[in-house]
């Protein structure tokens, strides 16, 4: 027993690259799964004292939201992970500099936007939340760059720490400001001051050097120059990430699509999970392992790609219980959400670890045409679905989506020599497996699908 501590203790001590990675994928897992649990119990908190409709009315300013951070987000973060320079001061206050201008931009976009979007989903609150949720786009433009450093460096757990109480803070707020207002304004407000607390504690407690504005011309070409396929990739990712809140929204009344919203909160967490753990460590792993192809990532990948499937299928067979045992009975139909979903997304779990070696070499073009392609495909699953069969057919077009854009996705790893065929066989099969079992012991709660689309409201 004292043989097997001790040789834990020296794979997790060092320097290495394994033990960082192990250490950040750690505190990545720990991180996640802690914020995930906090806003469990803090969506079963405000559920019970808002409504449905707040739900949903609080999703599509998400996507507006989250819609113009993707549309204008050139990268600063990949280009840190990745550049030679991702440690030059000059080059990280110039990215910034970029940043903080950037925010500033998006919440005077996010004014504009408000009558529009308040327009096309029929939702007059809009008008007003829009631009207060715009503020927290303009407050997190001035987010440190020690964040992303110590991204860079696998120096996860202080951040981990902070971010957490920075989320504890804003949902303490959300509830407060529920039992005082009785209106989506508390989760909206709710959200600035939790990404305000994140700018004070991330300022005050992460080690290193200030940001000071800077406008360097080497820094801001090699930004551009790596960030301009980065940005286009971005805007792929928001069709990927909010694309079917997106055309949903204009489907479903407020009410449904805030039960849809719960569904797939819950269903999506073991895919985000995967997701952020990958995201966070790949690129370090590719940038400092010579052999991009070695075994060495075979173990990990495989161990990733298991863990995300087999929590899917264990979120889609017990969703239903856990929604009944969780919510109260306005939010029922979001077991079968839950179902379908956790079924749906078993074929991305399969590629969670080949894009981010296209980033690693640099080639923000070659991730473009894997997110655009994806971008593309998904919108039009998600359309073509939800006109022909309502909420069901959307999802199941958004799966065959998915799979197509795995195809692009081989082409991808194929050319950095990241792609595992053997793992892609081996995990096809298991999803296949477990997709149709769990579609067969929950067929019946399906149905209940079928009843949530609303025809009157359709783009």
């Amino acid at each position: 027993m004292f043989l097997v501590f001790a040789g834990a203790l020296r794979l997790l001590s060092g320097n290495r690259l394994m033990a960082r990675v192990i250490r950040s994928a750690s505190w990545i897992v720990l991180g996640y799964g802690a914020s995930q649990a906090i806003r469990l119990a803090s969506n079963l908190i405000l559920t019970r004292l808002l409504f449905p409709e707040a739900f949903g009315l609080m999703a599509l300013i998400s996507v507006v939201t989250v819609g113009l951070t993707l549309f204008s987000d050139i990268g600063i973060g990949p280009s840190i992970a990745q550049s030679k320079r991702g440690d030059d001061p000059d080059f990280l206050n110039t990215a910034w500099t970029i940043q903080a201008i950037r925010g500033f931009a998006l919440w005077l976009v996010a004014c504009l936007l408000a009558y529009p979007a308040a327009w096309l989903y029929d939702a007059p609150a809009l008008i007003y939340y829009l631009p207060i949720a715009g503020l927290g786009l303009a407050v997190a433009g001035f987010n440190p760059t020690r964040i992303e450093t110590a991204h860079r460096h696998l120096a996860m757990g202080r951040l981990t720490l902070l971010d957490l109480t920075s989320q504890i803070v804003g949902i303490v707020a959300m509830i407060v400001l529920a039992l005082l207002l009785q209106s989506v304004a508390a989760l909206v407000i709710g959200g600035v001051i939790g990404i305000l607390a994140k700018l004070g504690l991330t300022w005050t407690f992460l080690p290193g050097p200030p940001n000071r504005f800077r406008w360097e011309a080497r820094s801001l070409r090699e930004l551009v120059s790596f960030g301009k396929w980065i940005f286009l990739s971005t805007m792929g990712w928001f069709f990927a990430s909010q694309g079917d809140k997106a055309i949903l929204g204009g489907f479903l009344a407020l009410e449904t699509l805030g039960i849809y919203n719960i569904g797939y909160f819950l269903a999506s967490f073991p895919l985000l999970l995967g997701l952020s753990v990958s995201g966070r460590v790949m690129i370090p792993i590719y940038r400092e392992t010579a052999a991009k192809g070695s075994s060495r990532l075979r173990p990990m990948r495989y161990g990733l790609t298991a863990s995300v499937m087999l929590l899917l299928a264990g979120m889609a067979f017990a969703g239903p219980m856990l929604v009944d045992l969780l919510y109260d009975p306005r939010y029922a139909q979001s077991g079968a959400i839950v179902v379908l979903l956790g079924v749906v997304l078993m074929p991305q779990a399969l590629g969670m670890t080949y894009d981010q070696a296209a980033l690693a070499a640099g080639d923000s073009r070659g991730f473009f045409v894997f997110s655009g392609s994806r971008a593309v495909l998904q919108t039009t699953g998600l359309l073509t679905g939800v006109m022909t069969g309502g909420l069901v057919g959307a999802l199941f077009g958004m799966g065959l989506a998915l799979v197509a854009s795995h195809l692009v996705l081989i082409w991808l790893a194929r050319k950095h020599r990241v792609w595992d065929g053997q793992h892609d066989a081996v995990f096809a099969g298991l999803a296949l497996a477990l997709g149709l079992t769990t579609l067969w012991l929950q067929w019946d709660l399906l149905a209940v699908l079928g009843s949530m689309t609303a025809t009157a409201q359709a783009f």
